[in-house]
């Protein structure tokens, strides 16, 4: 018999965490990985669009990352899962750096805000980096509400938020799309 995607368990506002913990489904937990897993949507679709062989290994080892991130946003810290979970490390922000040096090696000097556009893949990944940057405040705020973040996870939200800004402009650049500078009206 197939694996039934349904379950039937949500259908009154409830989801579980992993660890068996039934939460609202409006739980800023639930909020902070729905954010992640439609930001790894969004990289996809950045993907598709850029038909860029280099891009798409980047992007997808990124997308890893990502069910990495909401694998340990979806558990409930204060119970013991039996299950090995994936984790994050130093090298994950290390490599975001690392290849943000090496496109803005490529990129003229900003010199003024960018208004998003100029090509369909760079407008998307500036949606995925808005995306990237609500799953960054999302998880600060359960922070605040004293819920169990990884400091890790905050460090890499933010500097994948840089990544993407950049892989934006990367993106432009090598489609020959023009970078629109933003000139405020005075």
């Amino acid at each position: 018999m197939a694996f039934k995607i349904y379950t039937k368990t949500g259908d009154k506002g409830a989801t579980s965490l992993i660890g068996g913990v039934r939460v609202p489904k409006n739980h800023i937990r639930i909020e902070s990985y729905g954010t992640v897993d439609e930001l790894n949507s969004y990289l996809g679709m950045v993907n598709d669009m850029c038909g860029n062989a280099e891009i798409g290994e980047w992007l997808r080892e990124i997308q890893d990352r990502l069910f990495t991130l909401g694998a340990v946003l979806a558990t409930n810290p204060e119970k013991e899962v039996k299950m090995k979970l994936p984790d994050l490390h130093d090298s994950d922000v290390e490599w975001l750096e690392k290849h943000i040096d090496k496109m803005n090696e490529v990129l003229p000097e900003m010199r003024s805000f960018i208004i998003p556009g100029g090509n369909l893949a760079a407008s998307t990944c500036h949606v995925a980096r808005c995306v990237c940057r609500r799953a960054e405040r999302l998880c600060v705020g359960m922070v605040n509400e004293e819920e169990v973040v990884p400091e890790l996870i905050l460090k890499y939200l933010n500097r994948l938020s840089d990544f993407l800004f950049v892989l934006a402009r990367y993106i432009g650049h090598i489609h020959n799309a023009p970078e629109l500078p933003w000139r405020p009206r005075i």
